[in-house]
């Protein structure tokens, strides 16, 4: 299987091909981001105020089905780009039906394969549909009008370490003067090497690794400050979210959102404000 790899020039030029489904319209739409509801998985859909549509993990299994029915219009079976952070199942699971019930513009990862069945059955869903595939790493962006997801990780030394959680694709959407990070299943080691590179002040943290006590590490979120915190978690045998990270959390103010109490949350941002809205609401 060939895989494309991408710098930010040459996506650019590709956005022909990925967003062809996009009409152009005036929109007065905000910005949505929303954490869906899938158990004890990730999965992210951002929707661009024209539609444009960014997929990031789709959780285990079908959950990732009912919640995008739930978001997106019956009519409306096109997603435009398929992110997944890293090749782990509870990430990838649900991106095969995803596959059989939208139409992709293009698939995107670290380059990481994960391992047995699973993996290669859906690696041959995507040869099967000619979804395109593109590599991105630390780096690489993904350009749309004045809005930006830039990858900040994995670099090529977090690579090399094999550790598929280290090694998941960090994402920062930044648009309407509001920073948003996708931050996969990084551990301690990966969110050093963020903060010996980068800028971390931002306002909507995706917490990693389902609350872990091994992620959101004091000097990072002292660093990121994020006003809003989301934990995509699920009934679960590892103890997610641990105590130790919601007090950490928690001590740097940041309002604390859960998908396993507050189900789908859902950010609307404009202006610089960021509009919040729960299924427990």
């Amino acid at each position: 299987m060939k895989f494309l790899s991408l710098n930010f020039l040459v996506l650019a030029g590709f956005n022909g091909i990925v967003w062809q489904g996009v009409i152009e319209r005036i929109t007065e739409d905000p910005l949505e981001v929303y954490f869906l509801d899938v158990g004890q998985g990730d999965s992210e859909l951002i929707v661009f105020p024209d539609g444009v549509k960014v997929l990031i993990d789709g959780g285990p299994g079908k959950e990732i089905l009912f919640e995008l029915g739930e978001v997106l219009s019956p009519t409306d079976r096109y997603i435009d780009l398929v992110m997944i952070t890293h090749a782990q199942l509870d990430h990838y699971g649900g991106i095969k039906d995803v596959i059989e019930r939208y139409q992709i513009g293009a698939f995107i990862f670290n380059g990481e394969e994960g391992e047995g069945q699973a993996w290669n059955e859906f690696m041959e869903t995507l040869e099967q549909e000619k979804i395109p595939i593109i590599i991105l790493g630390e780096g690489d962006k993904i350009n749309y009008k004045d809005k930006q997801v830039n990858i900040l990780s994995p670099s090529e030394k977090l690579l090399a370490n094999k550790d598929l959680n280290d090694g998941s694709l960090v994402t920062e959407l930044t648009g309407e003067e509001v920073k948003i990070l996708f931050t996969g299943d990084i551990g301690f080691e990966a969110e050093e090497a963020l903060l010996e590179k980068y800028d971390m002040n931002i306002d909507v943290l995706k917490v990693a690794h389902h609350g872990s006590r091994y992620a959101s590490g004091v000097s990072f979120l002292e660093e990121a400050t994020p006003l809003i915190s989301i934990i995509e978690v699920g009934d679960n045998r590892f103890g997610h979210p641990t105590e130790a990270t919601l007090q950490r959390l928690s001590r740097v103010g940041s309002s604390i959102y859960r998908t396993d109490e507050n189900g789908r949350v859902e950010l609307n941002i404009e202006d610089g404000k960021v509009g919040v809205k729960t299924e427990s609401d």
